[in-house]
This record gives structure tokens, sequence and C-alpha cells, in this order.
């Protein structure tokens, strides 16, 4: 096997593993800010705002490794 069909066969299951992650981040902070904003509803937009930038930060780690991947795909 050459060092190109390696690159080749592990780059997609980078990206693969990198948007699980993610899910599963997003997922754990999005429920943990509704949790929050039942809990205190006054609160709701600050929590919002929050999540929402957080969940952008999240996002972005993806992004970047499906750029890495174009970047490095021989």
């Amino acid at each position: 096997m050459t060092p190109e069909t390696s690159i080749g066969f592990l780059l997609p299951l980078a990206v693969g593993v990198a948007a699980v992650g993610s899910g599963l981040g997003l997922g754990r902070a999005v429920g943990a800010a509704m949790e929050a904003m039942g809990r205190q509803p006054e609160a709701a937009g600050k929590i919002q705002t929050a999540m929402i930038i957080g969940a952008a930060f999240i996002e972005a780690l993806t992004i970047y490794a499906l750029v890495a991947v174009m970047l490095l795909k021989p």
C-alpha cells in the first residue's frame, strides 16, 4: 500500500470522526442550554447568545478538518 493510498483512505475517515465529535458536542451544548433556559427563563437571551457562539466554534473545528482534508488530498 502506497502512502497516497493510505492518505486517501484515512482523510475521509478523519473528517467523519470530526463530524461525529462535532455532532456529539453540539448535542450536549444545546441540551445543556435548553435545560438552563428551562431553569432560568429570565436569562434565556444571554444563554442563547452564548450557546450560538459556542456552536459556531464547535462547527468551525469541523470545517477546519474538512479544509485540511481538501488541502492534503492527493
